[in-house]
């Protein structure tokens, strides 16, 4: 379990038989966390018809795994900068398959809701390692080359989500949804612990901020359980005292991370207003997206009577054209400024969100579906690279790491949030998901409130971001990913940059010692 790695962190050539290793290791490991998040949601109806599951039970279904992810990826990244970024990777790994076995033999809703939450915790160990080892093993100069190829495959596995969990769905079963993470886990563990070198940041401590994560963790869930919970019992004392627990809990949160030396969430990275304004436009444009992801399965099935199959591949246009066009959009951003994207592809967005209003019993894919998802894609397109890029220009390039860590953490929040608020604000009863014209009503009304989020998205980016904030490097300064998208743009969250590792220091670059006379 601690075979050591014949090659030592930061000299791995892309070519040598070591870094092939290393770059397979991490696009495996990331692939798992990436098709599970894309997947899932085709199969909620045969969830919750196999499972006498109703919409809340289907909404935890999604939310217990963002809630625990969401909550703990800061820390996960921290915990493989202490203890190891390959130690904590494997862990996260088989930590990521045990809670998939869980959830694929879940006998009903509350463990399959439980093994969730057990998995979201193994994907915030997982998932901020990944890019981490790329970044500390390969040779500075594959560096951008090897996170290339890891990024291509990464889009390929997003591309290739929906249709593997609609295949899965209709052939063999929801369970196996879950079930293939086993198999893709027992051969990434061992090639990871034989070929992948140990790497750790000299300059962290052994200090973590669990009271913080926890306090997150705990006011994000209070609040979620009153959102998923008051369309069955209303404005009950249970709701209440949640909602209220939750709002509290969040006060407490926000108090405590600034009291602390070390806090998971440093609230002085904040004083950037740009990075203030831009994690705004995150919270408004992945709440909607959240919401739109996670009903939009449910309606093809429910209204249109699409298999999970054809749902899942319905959905492939806004995955390609992602895939295929978000380096130029980071290219176009770099040369304009962000606040034209950052405006325009909200907007696009929104409106291929009111089309797809379009979408009911007697829709047509090619007459109403496409159309939506390609404006939708279009403005994803405009959007989400510049987002990320926009986030890291605004602070310091050593602290890029954690602004990207924020602000997929607060992009999954919002997901959560929404995927929690959207049912009970477009009027969706607990067995709405049951009755295609309940649904098909909820439905239409859930797109016009993410499309109103998007505006808001977009009134906010012209209002606050700045023209200037990608202006190309000056000469000589060293390129960092803050001009372009250098990570495939999941729609989940934005992609996750660990930031530039220190460069390793060796006893002939030391200066000679001083003389004691």
């Amino acid at each position: 379990m601690t075979e050591s790695a014949p090659a030592a962190p930061g000299a791995i050539r892309l070519a040598t038989p070591v870094g092939r290793w290393v770059l397979f290791t991490t696009v495996l490991g990331s692939s798992m966390a990436l098709l599970d998040s894309t997947v899932v949601n085709v199969a909620l109806p045969r969830i919750g018809a196999d499972l006498g599951a109703g919409l809340a039970a289907l909404q935890w279904t999604v939310n217990a795994y963002m809630l625990t992810l969401a909550a703990l990826i800061l820390l996960g990244g921290a915990l493989g900068d202490r203890f190891g970024r390959r130690r904590v990777f494997v862990i996260g790994v088989v930590w990521f398959a045990v809670a998939s076995l869980l959830c694929g033999v879940a006998p009903n809703a509350g463990v399959l809701v439980a093994a969730r939450a057990f998995q979201g915790i193994g994907g915030a160990l997982l998932t901020p390692g990944s890019l981490a080892l790329i970044q500390s093993t390969f040779h500075p100069d594959d560096r951008a080359r090897a996170v290339g190829v890891w990024s291509g495959f990464g889009g390929v596995g997003a591309a290739v989500g929906p249709f593997v969990g609609g295949w899965l769905v209709d052939g063999p079963g929801w369970r196996w949804v879950f079930l293939l993470n086993v198999p893709l886990a027992a051969l990434c563990v061992p090639v990871a612990l034989r070929h992948v070198p140990e790497s750790r940041d000299p300059r962290a401590h052994g200090r973590f901020d669990v009271l913080g994560a926890a306090l997150g963790a705990l006011a994000l869930g209070a609040v979620t359980y009153a959102l998923i919970a008051a369309p069955e019992q209303g404005a009950s004392a249970a709701v209440l005292g949640s909602a209220v627990g939750g709002l509290l809990l969040a006060v407490v949160f926000a108090v405590v991370e600034r009291r602390r030396p070390d806090p998971m969430l440093p609230f002085g990275i904040f004083t950037s207003r740009q990075f203030s304004a831009v994690n705004a436009v995150t919270l408004c444009v992945y709440a909607a997206f959240g919401g739109f992801f996670f009903l939009v399965v449910l309606q093809l099935q429910i209204v249109v009577g699409y298999s999970a199959l054809a749902a899942g591949t319905a959905l492939l246009p806004t995955t390609v054209l992602m895939l295929l066009l978000s380096a130029r959009s980071g290219e176009l951003g770099q040369r304009i400024g962000p606040r034209v994207p950052l405006t325009a592809g909200p907007l696009l967005c929104a409106a291929g969100m009111l089309m797809m209003m379009r979408v009911g019993e007697d829709a047509l894919y090619w007459r109403d579906v496409l159309p939506a998802l390609l404006v939708l894609g279009a403005g994803m397109v405009t959007l989400v690279a510049p987002l990320t890029a926009t986030v890291l220009a605004s602070v310091d390039v050593g602290r890029a790491g954690l602004a990207s860590g924020i602000n997929n953490a607060a992009a999954r929040a919002a997901g959560l949030l929404a995927v929690g608020a959207l049912p009970l604000l477009a009027g969706m009863d607990p067995d709405a998901y049951r009755s295609a014209d309940r649904f098909d009503d909820a439905f239409r009304r859930a797109m016009a409130l993410c499309a109103v989020l998007l505006v808001l998205g977009a009134l906010l980016a012209w209002l606050t971001v700045r023209s200037d904030v990608l202006a190309p490097a000056a000469e000589g300064e060293p390129p960092h990913c803050r001009a372009e998208c250098h990570t495939h743009c999941a729609v989940a969250a934005p992609p996750l940059d660990p930031g530039e590792p220190e460069p390793a220091v060796h006893p002939g670059d030391l200066p000679p010692p001083r003389s004691s006379s």
